[in-house]
């Protein structure tokens, strides 16, 4: 038997230490360091087949190495590609997060429902029943995939020496344990240990392993920290639970970019892929109504175009309400300040209130000008011409600034056939021939002399 060691762990941020203490150095958490025991025994979990003869690695110069043969993995969802930048590759660890019931054990399932791949699903949380009911309910075809319910990483990788899939998920790494560490599941210890597992599986095989994780209350994934630098990709599912439309980001991408993002509507039969995100957050009405505009947007590389609703009205109790849904509140302030000092708006004793339509968040300043827009518009109660869109940010001294990659914005607006486009004068534009005409402004005064004058 290998010696018997104990270790304390804060179970808030991962710091270990050799014994308790009330407040964690690394997250300056009171009473979160928990005593874990530990038993290493000398042989590893994951143990190649005994022919296979692993060389010794050597140096190389960068531009001797071949990356030609690096050939990535189609998951059939255009949108999960495009956030993976292009497919997996193969011998990655990609963690997935996000809050309980938004859907990430269903993406993964009907993806490995859909996969040409021989997929190996394990799930620490749901019976093989269970699975078979949702996946009836997702899509009724699924040859190559195998449901797994195991939580001991030993069982699993004997199963996988068996079956030979070319991909792994794990549904989640919180539940399972190893032999090895003597702590309970989803402890700090277990969680390092059993993902240092996988990664040694991942790297040696060339089978890429795709893990959920739970998340904090505060909207982190549960476990160490390092957990998120010991993975390759990780991934954030978000949206709201009343809402029906998923927003899935990356926060880590070594084999591509972080700013890239897919979105899918929830349906009775699981995720629908959305390749025109402007379908679901513009509403489609036959009248115009005022306090409504139009902004072009950008998340990552991918051109948005999202309404802004506005509403003006005299405050009745006294002190003037702020109220925003989806932007941020000391912004919505900042351009109400600019509008009553620059262009001689009396709003001080209005009530405010500001929405972006679609249950979606943007900290994009590009939309400022339609912010400013919409807040005219309701004030005035002129609606603005639906054909009209906006991409401008606001200054303090009330000029109509530049912003960036904005012949993408345009080109996107001409798509979904807006005829106008308002940016600022300053942007250097070399597009030619273009259906959609292009206002140049350079203050506030003169959008609300395109707008309402």
């Amino acid at each position: 038997m290998a010696k018997v060691k104990t270790s304390y762990f804060c179970q808030n941020c991962g710091a270990q230490y050799a014994r308790w203490q009330g407040q964690c150095n690394s997250c300056k958490e009171w009473n979160t360091i928990a005593e874990e025991i530990i038993q290493k025994e000398e042989k590893a979990a994951w143990k190649p087949n005994d022919n296979e003869v692993k060389k010794a690695s050597r140096p190389l110069r960068i531009n001797e190495i071949d990356t030609t043969l690096e050939v990535r993995m189609d998951t059939t969802d255009a949108e999960l590609n495009r956030v993976l930048g292009g497919g997996i590759v193969p011998g990655s660890l990609i963690l997935l997060g996000g809050e309980p019931g938004i859907g990430k054990s269903t993406l993964l399932l009907q993806i490995s429902l859909k996969l040409p791949y021989r997929t190996l699903y394990v799930s620490g949380e749901e019976s093989q029943k269970q699975i078979k009911m949702r996946a009836e309910r997702i899509t009724p075809n699924g040859d190559n995939c195998y449901i797994l319910t195991e939580t001991k990483t030993q069982n699993i990788f004997r199963q996988i020496q068996e079956i030979e899939p070319e991909i792994v998920i794990i549904d989640s790494i919180q539940t399972l344990h190893t032999d090895f560490i003597e702590s309970t599941a989803g402890s700090i210890s277990q969680i390092r240990e059993t993902t240092a597992e996988l990664i040694k599986f991942a790297k040696e095989t060339n089978i890429p392993v795709i893990l959920i994780g739970h998340i904090t209350k505060d909207g982190t994934i549960a476990g160490p920290k390092i957990l998120e630098h010991m993975v390759d990709t990780v991934l954030q599912f978000e949206g709201d639970r009343n809402h029906v439309y998923r927003i899935l980001r990356s926060l880590k991408n070594r084999f591509g970019s972080t700013a890239e993002l897919g979105i899918y509507e929830m349906q009775g039969t699981g995720l629908r892929e959305v390749s025109n995100p402007s379908e679901i957050l513009i509403s489609h009405k036959n009248e115009e109504l005022s306090g409504t505009a139009i902004a072009s947007t950008l998340e990552g590389m991918r051109p948005l175009m999202i309404e802004i609703q506005a509403l003006v009205s005299t405050a009745v109790y006294g002190t003037p309400q702020r109220s925003t849904t989806g932007y941020n509140a000391k912004r919505l302030n900042m351009i109400l300040a600019v509008l009553e000092k620059r262009a001689g708006f009396r709003l001080g004793a209005k009530d405010v209130f500001l929405n972006v339509t679609g249950g979606i968040s943007v900290d994009d300043p590009a939309i400022d000008l339609a912010v400013v827009a919409a807040i005219l518009s309701s004030n005035e109660d002129i609606p603005v011409g639906k054909n009209y869109c906006f991409a401008g940010e606001v200054g303090l001294s009330g000029e109509i600034r530049p912003v960036n990659r904005v012949e993408q914005r345009i080109l996107e607006a001409e798509k979904l056939g807006f005829s106008t486009i308002i940016v600022s004068k300053y942007n250097k534009i070399a597009l030619k021939n273009t259906l959609i005409e292009i206002k140049l402004v350079g203050k506030i005064e003169e959008v609300v002399n395109e707008l309402f004058g």
